[in-house]
């Protein structure tokens, strides 16, 4: 049976909203189980292995599952990071490379060389769309899975709609390079960004063209997923980044509540499932 799995993340919460007030790890651990999520993003760029072991327990202990997010700065050190996430549990490691050659020819022998890797530890890598790191570009990562057939990836869109700063409405010929990248997604994460800024709030009406346009990215996404996959978990991790991600006032003041627009994506992303079939086929 296909199931939609809804995370989110460690780092998000950190602090969770305006108050900027940094929780300790249980009391993370309870409040993301009490609203309905099922696992965890540990993001070892925000934090370290340390802290990763530090909120197993509170995991464990709410039934959330580690997602390992890991941003390898050498080739060999991605193993470490791999023998981690099998010992967590974790349903595979999304890979965020800091190894970032210049030329495509250098780039095919890093990625193959870490799929090498993942598949001798036995714990599956997603390589994520984000800026600063290997798939930083989106033409450049089209060329990547073209030229690596089994390359899989984490759809965080809103990286690429920054990186190429796309104007509003997107041309047939953008959207069909974005579908490119959904079509090759084996997770997502939520974030809504615009062609200028990384994160906007949700519900500021001059955002509300962003919110439309990713959730219809989200909905082709998990159609798109549906249809390649019969059973198994479909990831969806809502990543709403505390400052500077989240936009501040002059006082340093987040301007919108990360943990509610969390929730929200959440609702907007678990509608959408349901609206494709939910769990059933």
């Amino acid at each position: 049976m296909r199931q939609l799995k809804v995370y989110t993340s460690l780092w998000a919460m950190q602090p969770h909203d305006q108050t900027g007030v940094k929780l300790p790890h249980d009391q993370v651990c309870e409040m993301v189980a009490g609203a309905g999520f099922d696992g965890m993003a540990i993001d070892l760029g925000a934090s370290d292995v340390a802290v990763a072991h530090a909120v197993r327990p509170h995991m464990e202990a709410n039934g959330l599952t580690p997602l390992i997010v890991a941003f390898p700065k050498t080739i060999e050190s991605l193993g470490e990071t791999l023998h981690m996430a099998a010992d967590f549990g974790a349903p595979f490691v999304d890979v965020i490379g800091q190894v970032m050659p210049i030329a495509l020819d250098d780039m095919v022998p890093v990625i193959e060389t870490w799929m090498g890797m993942a598949d001798r530890v036995g714990v599956p890598v997603q390589f994520e769309t984000h800026r600063n790191c290997i798939t930083n570009d989106l033409y450049t990562t089209l060329q990547l899975l073209d030229r690596i057939p089994d390359m899989r990836i984490c759809a965080d869109l809103s990286h690429y709609v920054v990186d190429r700063e796309f104007w509003f409405p997107l041309s047939d010929h953008d959207m069909g390079l974005m579908s490119r990248i959904l079509h090759r997604s084996d997770s997502f994460q939520g974030r809504v960004s615009s062609r200028q800024q990384i994160q906007l709030q949700l519900d500021f009406p001059q955002h509300q063209k962003w919110v439309e346009l990713f959730k219809g990215w989200w909905r082709e996404g998990l159609a798109d997923w549906r249809a390649r996959n019969s059973s198994g978990d479909c990831i969806f991790v809502c990543e709403l980044g505390p400052p500077e991600y989240a936009m501040t006032d002059a006082q340093g003041r987040e301007m919108s509540n990360r943990w509610a627009e969390a929730q929200m994506i959440k609702g907007w992303v678990q509608e959408i499932w349901e609206d494709l079939g939910g769990d059933g086929s």
